[in-house]
């Protein structure tokens, strides 16, 4: 039995960031997560992909994001269930009991849900024998952009990654096109202008409103048939990339009795990010309330604000003083101290 303070389900971002937090209120963290290394969908899907909205970083790769996540939390010394999945869930006293697929079993007072991988599937457009010409032109994701280096690829998509990998494949690939079943797009205002640009110059095709209708090719994807308003069109290819998203899979939350809507889990906003369960939060991604925006900083946020409400829990009747790291400094849980930097103020007369 693995004993902690809190079992974060979830190795990405918003889940490594909270075991910072946690660390800082003196409590200890467990991760668990289905992929084998940490990271979440940054390390699996995309660690090459620039984002552009972390703070201080005018563009951080995913990978390096979760470099120095890693970095970061180092000094409060996580523990680790990777390449497993929380499954069964009990209560013995005042105790949280996860048991793991491979039956490890995690004892925590707290549980912090914050989504993951192992959650998540992609959302596949329904098309005849698509599972034939997956791995074989068919992706969901990129890994290495390296590999559309000087090819076509067609992107399907309107959200922040279609836009992106638009934009960064633009500079790789022989050719690109990105295709949308509406005319407007959902991603931010700079991406769509910058893709606009792109078209512009001639260094990308857009169809718009467009829709993927059928696959064809022998041993791997070689052309999509496209349908363009009231038109068809056959485009060769080397690689179609459906980006609509990931779909939570829920299944397991809902049988520990969690408030699931629209596949994601409520929690109070209001408050501190509890689900229905007292104990069981739901931070990142996978949660739901009113004005929710899913963005990694929209998640750090949820787990400052998390891990204060659960040091209560932990730490039942002590006071929680909320004290800035530029004055205390770092201590972690192998002995380690970073202390503040002293600052000299010079008086001017």
């Amino acid at each position: 039995m693995i004993d902690t303070d809190i079992a974060v389900i979830g190795a990405g971002p918003t889940g490594l960031f909270t075991v910072f937090e946690a660390g800082l209120l003196g409590m200890r963290c467990h991760l668990i997560d289905s992929l084998s290394k940490p990271g979440g969908q940054c390390s699996e899907i995309y660690p090459n992909k620039p984002i552009y909205d972390i703070p201080a970083y005018p563009e951080i790769k995913a990978g390096e994001l979760v470099d120095k996540l890693l970095e970061q939390i180092k000094p409060f010394s996580p523990g680790y269930s990777l390449g497993e999945t929380a499954e069964g869930l009990s209560k013995e006293d005042d105790k949280f009991i996860i048991t793991t697929d491979k039956k490890t079993k995690i004892s925590a007072k707290v549980i912090a849900i914050a989504g993951g991988l192992g959650n998540f599937e992609p959302r596949k457009p329904k098309l005849e024998n698509l599972e034939k010409y997956e791995d074989n032109g068919v992706q969901y994701g990129v890994l290495d952009p390296e590999k559309f280096r000087n090819k076509s690829v067609i992107i399907s998509g309107g959200g922040d990654s279609a836009l992106d990998w638009t934009i960064v494949l633009s500079e790789i690939a022989k050719k690109v096109t990105l295709i949308h079943r509406r005319n407007q797009f959902r991603g931010a205002v700079d991406s769509v202008n910058k893709i606009q640009k792109l078209k512009d110059k001639g260094i990308l095709e857009i169809l718009t409103p467009a829709v993927i209708s059928k696959l064809h090719g022998d041993k791997k994807l070689e052309n999509v048939e496209i349908k363009v308003e009231d038109k068809s069109l056959n485009l060769a290819t080397d690689y179609l990339i459906p980006l609509y998203g990931l779909v939570p899979k829920m299944d397991v939350f809902k049988s520990w009795g969690l408030e699931i809507d629209k596949n994601a889990i409520k929690v109070n906003n209001s408050l501190d990010y509890q689900t229905n369960k007292n104990g069981i939060y739901a931070i990142g991604d996978i949660n739901s309330y009113p004005g929710k925006l899913k963005l990694i900083l929209s998640g750090f946020h949820e787990a400052a604000i998390m891990c204060h409400s659960a040091f209560q829990i932990v730490n039942p009747g002590k006071k929680n003083v909320l004290k800035y790291t530029t004055v205390s400094g770092i201590s972690g849980f192998d002995g380690s101290k970073k202390e503040p930097k002293k600052t000299e103020i010079n008086s001017f007369k």
